[in-house]
């Protein structure tokens, strides 16, 4: 192996280490506006949910994965509505249109705002930098005073947020917070 061939795979190597190691948008932080665009042409702001704790799942229409994490979201606000906790399903991609997107929401029996939007509108909620890979579902907690707590997918990423009993434990602390005096600041 010549030296130029050595040089370059340790480039390679120390530029994908770099990356993977850097967090892309650090947690806690603030969670920008987002509209969320309902199949029958209501637009929901996401700000209007403030005071609740929040989850969106980012998804795509045709993936059973994505729509499984539906299915426990749903679960968990029938369980958890009263007590605070909003759920959020939000479509994008190849199939995310309107007709679609109101399709599986009533066969699934979602009972929560589920909109679409595009991609670009998903990268920029999420900070996502171009290189970036985008796993889907992408689940983001957000708690009562606005805050995003916790993200699935991506860097610095929490793959358990899609299972139901981490979600559910993580809601349980989040619903027991005030909006202003148990958030932690940043």
């Amino acid at each position: 192996m010549s030296v130029q061939n050595l040089t370059s795979i340790i480039l390679a190597y120390v530029l994908a280490a770099s990356a993977v190691g850097t967090p892309s948008a650090p947690l806690p932080r603030k969670s920008p506006e987002f509209t969320i665009n309902e199949p029958g042409g209501k637009t929901t702001m996401l700000s209007s949910f403030k005071g609740k704790v929040v989850v969106i799942e980012f998804l795509f229409l045709g993936s059973e994965r994505c729509l499984r994490v539906a299915m426990t979201m749903n679960k968990l606000y029938k369980e958890l509505g009263r007590s605070g906790f909003q759920p959020v399903g939000i479509a994008f991609g190849p199939k995310a249109d309107a007709a679609n997107t109101y399709l599986v929401a009533q066969s699934s029996g979602l009972n929560y705002p589920f909109g679409y939007t595009n991609n670009e509108n998903v990268d920029s909620y999420l900070a996502r930098g171009k290189d970036e890979v985008l796993n889907i579902p992408q689940v983001v907690v957000i708690d009562r005073a606005g805050m995003i707590r916790a993200q699935s997918g991506g860097r610095p990423g929490d793959p358990k947020l899609e299972n139901e009993d981490s979600l559910r434990a993580l809601l349980d602390v989040l619903l027991k917070e005030s909006p202003t005096k148990d958030a932690p600041n940043k």
